[in-house]
């Protein structure tokens, strides 16, 4: 009983003091007749929750349509997450190489920074206790400003200037992604120093209206420059409709970004009106959580949309450009390609025509490790089967190529010279004809002195010549089955005819002509 006494003692005496101090802070605010109420707020947040009795879940947190923002939030990133990555761990589909992986990669990211940082700044989880990691500065500037907004919209950016510098002024953008990218987030990275050094926001992550429209300016910017860019490439007729892609992703955006616009401002200006607080913070983090999902899925950067989607049956029956782009014999070998003698003194570029020697052939290269080569010839016949008045296919093919076998540190890289590799990436005319026609002669004399003589000795070249041999006996004997062995032919007409009784069992109009 006394242990109790004792605590209860304590107990009133701690409630005493904190009464006092808050007694004190009371009558510092209320004395404070120059400072405005939201002011006076801001510089005493504990005694402005106590005299206004703010202490509810619209000030610290937790109410029920924050946690109903919060779920839709997590659901959108899962169901992007799961978009993303699940056609790679079902349909085994290989990973692009440069950009076409890194940029959609790095929208991911930015989306869980936005969402993440609208979540902390808006105070849409209640926290009991304060810890360093819940700074406004932290959550609310640096993730949202330019790891969040900022990288989302100059990914889309970049992927847009790409579309245009490739397909209307048709040369491969100058600006390598990993330059591009920073030098598009530096308008984002100047503005979020500009914001620490001043300091603008309130206990509450607030700004005010001073500092929250030109806050707003940087978006609606970026989404401008996106629709004039757009504007320039609209007479392009896209093999994969990356246009209407482009276009669906811009209305969606500029959409999402209004309603956007409209709940920040309110929620920055009308700090007092506390049930405006709740509901447009709500407003915010679903409207963002919509828009990351339609941006990453409305995407233009084809054919990553085929990878991007889990329908097998129209996205993974095309195994290569040539197919996608409807170039001829541009599939499997057929049974009915012809297969014609191939005589080992004829020179090599000749024989590389026949279709049977240059998969037999690219065969043995592969199994040498350096079936690269032999890859990229296969790839540029392809190309050369484009009309050369059919400028946009002759641009995704050649893009193709480019991203495959040209750049450095490409999935399948050419040993070919640097003079060679720089004419092509600095060309002024990706559709030209003989963009490649030097890096195929560079090629062409590494194959006959490394590899095309210890072709001719090896099993594959073995097997290339009984599978011809079998394919002429077999072609024989179907010129042979294939005659018309008819009565009218056979100079016996009566049951003694060895053929006769065959063909009355095939031929019912014989009954009537004998």
């Amino acid at each position: 009983m006394l242990n109790l006494f004792w605590s209860m003692v304590k107990l009133g005496n701690g409630l005493k003091l904190n009464f006092q101090a808050i007694y004190e802070l009371n009558s510092q605010f209320s004395n404070n007749n120059s400072a405005s109420p939201i002011k006076s707020r801001r510089r005493y947040p504990f005694a402005a929750v106590c005299l206004c009795k703010m202490t509810s879940c619209d000030v610290i947190g937790g109410c029920p349509s924050d946690y109903v923002a919060l779920s839709v939030s997590i659901i959108s990133f899962v169901s992007l997450f799961l978009r993303s990555t699940l056609p790679f761990i079902i349909h085994k589909v290989p990973r692009p190489k440069g950009s076409s992986f890194w940029l959609p990669t790095i929208q991911i990211i930015a989306s869980f920074n936005l969402l993440m940082s609208l979540a902390m700044a808006l105070n849409i989880v209640r926290f009991h206790r304060t810890h360093w990691w819940q700074s406004c500065y932290l959550w609310g500037v640096w993730i949202h400003v330019p790891l969040g907004f900022g990288l989302l919209l100059s990914c889309r950016l970049i992927q847009v200037t790409h579309l245009y510098s490739v397909f209307v002024k048709r040369r491969l953008f100058p600006i390598r992604s990993y330059i591009s990218l920073p030098l598009a987030l530096l308008p984002w990275i100047c503005w979020a120093v500009l914001l620490q050094i001043k300091q603008p926001l309130s206990n509450h992550c607030h700004m005010g209206i001073q500092w929250a429209i030109p806050h707003i300016c940087l978006p609606v910017l970026y989404i401008a420059a996106l629709v004039a860019i757009t504007a320039a490439i609209h007479h392009i007729e896209f093999k994969f409709d990356e246009l209407k892609d482009l276009w669906r992703a811009i209305l969606v955006t500029v959409f999402s970004i209004s309603v956007w616009v409209v709940a920040y401002v309110l929620n920055e200006t009308h700090e007092e009106i506390m049930w405006l607080q709740v509901t447009t913070r709500c407003v915010l983090l679903v409207v963002a959580s919509i828009l990351v999902v339609a941006f990453f899925s409305i995407s233009f950067s084809q054919p990553l949309v085929s990878v991007m989607s889990l329908n097998k049956k129209d996205s993974f029956g095309l195994k290569s450009m040539g197919q996608a782009l409807g170039i001829p014999d541009s599939g499997l070998l057929s049974q009915n390609d012809p297969t014609l003698d191939v005589d080992p003194n004829q020179p090599l570029d000749k024989l590389l025509l026949n279709k049977r020697f240059r998969l037999s052939f690219m065969e043995f290269a592969d199994s040498c490790l350096a079936g690269e080569s032999l890859h990229f010839y296969d790839e540029v016949q392809q190309l050369e089967k484009i009309p050369v008045n059919d400028p946009v296919k002759r641009i995704y093919m050649a893009r193709h190529i480019i991203e495959k076998y040209i750049n450095t540190g490409a999935n399948m890289e050419v040993n070919i010279s640097h003079r060679t590799r720089q004419e092509i990436l600095t060309t002024l005319d990706i559709a030209h004809p003989d963009l490649f026609k030097n890096a195929l002669n560079e090629l062409l004399q590494l194959i006959n002195m490394n590899l095309a003589k210890d072709y001719w000795s090896s099993m594959f070249f073995l097997k290339f010549k009984e599978e011809a041999a079998m394919r002429n006996v077999d072609h024989e004997l179907e010129q042979v089955n294939g005659w018309d062995f008819s009565p009218r032919l056979s100079s016996v007409h009566c049951p003694d005819d060895p053929f006769y009784q065959d063909h009355m069992s095939r031929d019912p109009t014989t009954t009537h002509y004998h």
